[in-house]
């Protein structure tokens, strides 16, 4: 039975709802897992370096489509939850035509400018061909990962998460394919594996466009807009959080890499690059999750239903700390298997990889409440609120703590794997106050869970 935005939501009903879009976000960040699987054992550990290193550029760039996507699919789902909805389809186009604009652009640039900015990134001249070449081939293809990602918004907003599932499987399926042929059969390294996944982001990005773009039975379609100014200036703002979350994690993850090529060299970077690939994968639940409800946040809020946006509030946090202390059990239980997938061709690498994992693995506990304080604000609108929680998160948090903690932790290497979890654990206080500030203003406050 087909579930809507309108419905009450039990816990199972909300967990059908939103599991499409976790399984989503989990095959999405395949692509950067793959990616260094295949690098990482095929290529070598410096090829592996330069790929982590330019990495960050790359998800300041796709960050744009999240910032659009979760930004406008609040918007157009609070215009659906009123109502309007010629106008929200209307909102719904210029959203996907002005991401494809900015993604254009920003690509372009990119290319013209990788040289340098891989050399501000931390690229040594060994890593310095890497770098460019995987950099170069992924940003032509960055504005249809740019589509991909407002699409995964915009298909739960118009109630077929299922067909949003299905559009990032065949993408990831086509980069799982892309990288064992390209990489681990013709040995074309870099190139390769930057290939396969411009091939499975061009399928993730192509695919949504057909389907909007012809008649369908959801809730939105693309077709004829007018420029309005003011939607856009109210996705930009919703969204902020999200880009400026994906761009502080960016500069965080180049300072990161910068400390540990001055700390251990290119282990270091190889180390951090494996943790990065595994919080992507269990921060992937978190944020396909937080993606999933957002729509069900936005639809009620402008429905006026204060009633179900508290159940769905309550519920949510609930299994969100049940979830975190799962993911960090399991973290650190298979700390020696994720190392050694990624680095077991060299010992002394998967044994800095193993201990580092364990210290990483910590932020886990809290960070599923961070990731969904911010995109619960966004679901209601408020981007000013959204985006203090993501700049003080991810950059004043975790630049602090990894400028800081290495100074007073011996040895300093380690104070570099526990700086994300402090960090964390100081967005976590952030967010539950400025939670717990907001609730009667937004009517979402009651007991904890419901």
């Amino acid at each position: 039975m087909k579930i809507k935005l309108s419905d009450s939501f039990t816990y199972g009903k909300l967990v059908r709802f939103v599991l499409p879009s976790i399984i989503m976000m989990i095959f999405t960040s395949v692509y950067s897992l793959v990616d260094g699987f295949f690098v990482s054992n095929f290529t070598g550990k410096t090829d592996f370096a330069a790929l982590n290193i330019v990495f960050p550029l790359l998800m300041i760039v796709g960050g744009i489509g999240f910032m659009t996507g979760t930004g406008g699919s609040a918007l157009v789902a609070k215009t659906l939850g009123e109502g309007e909805k010629e106008k929200a389809n209307a909102y719904f186009s210029l959203v996907v035509y002005f991401t494809l604009a900015v993604g254009l652009g920003a690509s372009a640039l990119g290319v013209i400018f990788i040289r340098p900015l891989s050399k501000l990134l931390g690229a040594t001249d060994n890593m310095m061909r890497g770098c460019v070449v995987y950099g170069t081939i992924m940003l032509c293809a960055m504005p249809a990962f740019m589509l991909q990602n407002t699409f995964q918004a915009f298909f739960v907003a118009a109630e077929k998460p299922r067909a949003g599932l299905i559009v990032t499987i065949i993408a990831g399926v086509t980069n799982i394919i892309g990288d064992a042929v390209l990489v681990g059969i013709f040995r074309f390294g870099l190139a390769g594996a930057a290939a396969a996944s411009a091939l499975g982001q061009i399928a993730g990005g192509v695919v949504p466009v057909i389907y909007f773009g012809r008649k369908n039975s959801s809730l939105l379609r693309l077709g004829r807009t007018s420029l309005f100014w003011k939607a856009i200036g109210k996705t930009v703002t919703n969204g902020s959080s999200e880009l400026l979350g994906s761009i502080s994690s960016s500069v965080v993850n180049m300072l990161y890499n910068a400390r540990l090529m001055r700390i251990v060299g290119e282990d270091g970077v190889s180390a951090y690059g494996v943790m990065m690939y595994v919080g992507f994968v269990f921060a992937a639940i978190f944020i396909g999750y937080s993606m999933g409800s957002a729509p069900i946040i936005s639809y009620n809020y402008g429905a006026k239903n204060q009633k179900e946006l508290k159940s769905v509030f309550n519920k949510s946090m609930f299994m969100l700390s049940l979830s975190g202390v799962i993911m960090t059990a399991l973290a650190v239980g298979l700390a020696d298997a994720f190392s050694g997938i990624f680095t077991g061709y060299d010992q002394t690498l998967r044994d800095t990889t193993r201990h580092g994992l364990r210290l990483y693995a910590l932020h886990f506990l809290v960070c599923g409440i961070n990731i969904y304080g911010s995109s619960f604000f966004t679901a209601l609108n408020n981007g000013v609120v959204s985006a203090i929680l993501s700049f003080m998160r991810a950059l004043v948090f975790q630049t602090s703590a990894v400028i800081l903690l290495p100074l007073v932790i011996k040895p300093a290497i380690d104070g570099v794997w526990i700086s994300v979890a402090v960090a964390e654990a100081a967005a976590f206080v952030l967010t539950v106050s400025l939670i717990v500030a907001n609730g009667k203003k937004y009517g979402y406050a009651g007991k904890f869970p419901a």
